[in-house]
């Protein structure tokens, strides 16, 4: 069977490298929207509603108006914006959030992609909290580190212009403490506040990698690392895109420095506890132009549609 597949917003960095999942598919037929109509209200509601999943791959305020276009029953949006991820109605596009994710993907038409900073953070957190490990009320700190892709095209052109010694240099920011990922960050792991969250740009193309500092005080009493460790363990059993490094992982600790960029060009996470006796740090890293966005598309995708959930991947 070959399914219609529309992305509205081609020509940014998560439309593209959608295109790019999909261009070796033969079970998926891409629709595509001449250049001079990409702003034709009328042209984009035809092809949104001619086709069997459609890729909201726009700003927040853009998404919503063109989920207000679908008219069609069959047609299943996928929004790579902020604006539904805590919307109820639609899916939270992580299939390895809870059991049952994966039922709810299938049968929703509208599925939230999550945010790169958050899918991290959500993939350590979630099973500690369910596990009773992290009660929700635990106050949570998180540092995150990217490449410059996740800027978007202009931050892209910018870094790749060189010249301004300021970007040469790891920047802060989100100094506000109001990021746009922080909502779905308490929604979807249960904490019932919303972590300090720092992220950080930085001077290389793409790689992700959140950190989560732990005093063993915080935790359920008598848990440590090795708890933490067998939280996610078990909960990302079989798995195929979730990787639980070994605990305070020797290869890691051997050379010293962490590898953001080592799951770059995967649809893959990696999970990590360090620990000793008083304090614990988790660390999740992934590409956050692939499961950190266009790739959990595709994945949450693959899902709906009943395929293969590696397809393309």
């Amino acid at each position: 069977m070959t399914y219609a597949v529309f992305v509205d917003g081609q020509e940014g960095t998560t439309g593209l490298r959608i295109h790019e999942y999909l261009a070796a598919r033969k079970d998926i037929e891409v629709l595509k929207i001449d250049s001079d109509k990409r702003k034709d209200s009328a042209e984009r509601a035809r092809l949104l509603n001619a086709a069997d999943v459609a890729f909201l791959c726009l700003p927040d305020a853009a998404s919503r108006e063109a989920a207000a276009m679908v008219t069609n029953p069959r047609t299943c949006l996928i929004d790579a914006s902020t604006a539904h991820r805590t919307v109820p109605g639609w899916a939270f596009g992580l299939p390895e959030l809870a059991p049952g994710q994966r039922d709810l993907l299938r049968q929703s038409k509208r599925i939230a992609n999550p945010g790169c900073h958050a899918s991290a953070f959500i993939l350590l957190l979630r099973p500690l909290v369910d596990a009773g490990l992290v009660a929700p009320e635990t106050p949570v700190t998180a540092t995150s580190i990217t490449g410059y892709s996740g800027g978007g095209k202009k931050m892209i052109e910018q870094y790749e212009a060189g010249g301004d010694p300021v970007l040469t240099a790891p920047r802060p920011y989100g100094l506000a403490l109001a990021h746009k990922h922080l909502p779905e960050m308490m929604a979807h792991t249960g904490l019932a506040r919303p972590p300090v969250f720092m992220p950080i740009v930085s001077s290389f193309y793409k790689g992700l990698a959140v950190s989560v500092p732990l005093h063993l005080s915080q935790l359920r009493v008598g848990a440590g690392g090795a708890e933490l460790h067998q939280a996610l363990a078990a909960h990302y059993a079989g798995e195929r895109f979730i990787r639980v490094m070994p605990l305070s992982d020797p290869a890691t600790l051997e050379n010293g420095f962490f590898d953001v960029q080592a799951c770059n060009d995967t649809n893959r996470v990696d999970l990590f506890v360090f620990a000793n006796e008083r304090q614990a740090l988790l660390m999740a890293r992934l590409d956050n132009l692939g499961k950190g966005a266009s790739g959990a598309a595709v994945q949450a995708m693959n899902v709906h549609l009943g395929l293969d959930e590696g397809l393309g991947l």
